[in-house]
């Protein structure tokens, strides 16, 4: 066996394993964190914080008598606490009864069903909070387009096709108007594929008719994860030229075409500027359109051959720092979006309206992990907000086991004022645990069997 061919495969499955173990931890030890402290903050005890399970490979014990503790087996974490038998939180019925009225108040079994309900719902907001937090943070950091398509930056395109400068406020295109970016996108979307439109526009304090290119060109402004764009090496700001060798001028372009074309394979013409001191080029590949599933505008889904182009417009629209409350109230948006998409997502799998292949288990994550970190820390980032969101939402699913289960027993001994006894939980939770492992072992046959 040649070493040297096999390297770059070890290096391919090092890189997807270490970019999934670090978005899981990140995400399992927010979840578990915030189960820990609002336990702590409600006067429960937590006797192990663990990330990951197995043997333990390092851990410390802090003046409250916690132990922290990292473990071999980086899928997941969990908190111990007082009064539990494992980290399920089952009950240890021979421990509590040896704990005095003090020392059960802070066992997870004795607190008031306030703070035990609290403390488990806390894991899930946890993850919904992270998502905000991710989602402000990128926010300002990358700003927020004014509402008026006044250009900010130029983007690169063949033969200095480019006509708009920065600064210049855009009234119209082919004389239709367009007061606010909104309208702007609607009114370009319509237009006619052609090389050129005319732009309107206001320029230094002068009304202007001026040529442009496309306002939605055949450029890339996204590269979808794990597509045939980003197995064939494409780049953002990459123009494409032909395919088939037809001429294309906006991005719609593409569109109908990889429509039409299905599993055809498509031949492209690339256009790549100079970047990191490389000049402009032009290159060729041959895309394969991938079955994928897509979110319709009404909240649906529906399956469409794509290669995993996004639209990029011609210039970057003017932005501006939003204040502390609207940037809370865009990540707030951000994650409520995602967590209605996840919801219709479940839906649509559970009615059978999608393909339960759709449904990845933990390779199918590693992958899409890896995919991200290869496009850089900001959609690695972003791809950490998605993934925290599907955890949150999954421990909120009414199983036994899961913070969903307890929250229903909680629910339940607040209606008939006690608790399900000791055997009927038992009963609940093997049931809630053959489940879950039942689905993750279909998740993980979708990873290894499905197309």
């Amino acid at each position: 066996m040649d070493f040297m061919n096999v390297l770059p495969t070890v290096g391919n499955f090092a890189w997807t394993a270490a970019a999934f173990v670090v978005a899981l931890a990140i995400i399992v030890a927010v979840h578990e964190y915030g189960h820990y402290i609002v336990g702590r903050m409600s006067g429960i005890h937590a006797e192990v914080f663990s990330l990951g399970f197995g043997p333990v490979l390092a851990s410390r014990v802090d003046k409250r008598g916690t132990r922290w503790q990292l473990a071999a087996i980086p899928f997941g974490g969990f908190v111990k606490f007082l009064g539990d038998s494992d980290a399920a939180s089952g009950k240890d019925g021979v421990a509590l009864k040896r704990l005095s009225a003090a020392e059960r108040r802070r066992s997870m079994h004795g607190a008031p069903l306030w703070a035990r309900a609290s403390t488990v719902l806390a894991g899930p907001v946890s993850n919904f909070i992270l998502t905000i937090a991710i989602f402000c943070v990128l926010t300002l950091y990358t700003g927020v387009a004014a509402d008026r398509p006044v250009v900010g930056a130029v983007a690169s395109l063949p033969d200095n096709a480019q006509t708009l400068q920065v600064g210049d406020d855009i009234l119209a295109i082919n004389g239709a108007d367009t007061p606010d970016l909104t309208s702007f996108a609607e009114v370009a979307r319509a237009l006619p594929s052609s090389a050129r439109v005319e732009y309107t526009i206001l320029r230094d304090g002068t009304v202007q008719i001026i040529s442009g290119p496309q306002p939605f060109p055949a450029m890339i402004g996204s590269i979808g994860l794990q597509s045939a764009a980003q197995d064939a090496g494409l780049a953002v700001g990459d123009v494409v030229l032909s395919i088939n060798d037809t001429p294309v001028y906006a991005f719609s372009d593409m569109v109908a075409y990889v429509k039409n074309s299905k599993d055809t394979p498509l031949s492209l013409k690339i256009w790549r500027p100079e970047t990191g001191g490389q000049g402009a080029e032009v290159m060729e590949t041959t895309l394969i359109p991938r079955k994928s599933l897509t979110p319709k505008a009404d909240g649906g889904f529906e399956e469409r051959y794509l290669i995993g182009l996004g639209e990029g417009l011609v210039f970057t629209p003017e932005l501006y720092t939003p204040g502390p409350i609207e940037t809370l109230i865009l990540g707030v948006e951000r994650t409520w979006s995602l967590i209605t998409t996840n919801l219709s997502g479940i839906m649509h799998l559970v009615t059978g309206k999608v393909s339960s292949c759709y449904m990845s288990g933990p390779i199918g994550i590693a992958k899409v992990s890896s995919a991200a970190a290869s496009q850089g820390g900001l959609t690695f980032v972003m791809m950490i907000a998605g993934l925290s969101t599907a955890v949150g939402l999954m421990n909120l699913f009414p199983i036994p086991v899961l913070d969903g289960g307890h929250l229903v027993f909680h629910v339940y001994e607040a209606v008939t004022g006690k608790p399900p006894s000791d055997s009927v939980l038992r009963i609940l939770m093997t049931i809630g645990l053959l489940l879950l492992l039942s689905l993750m072992a279909f998740a993980l046959g979708n990873d290894l069997f499905c197309p």
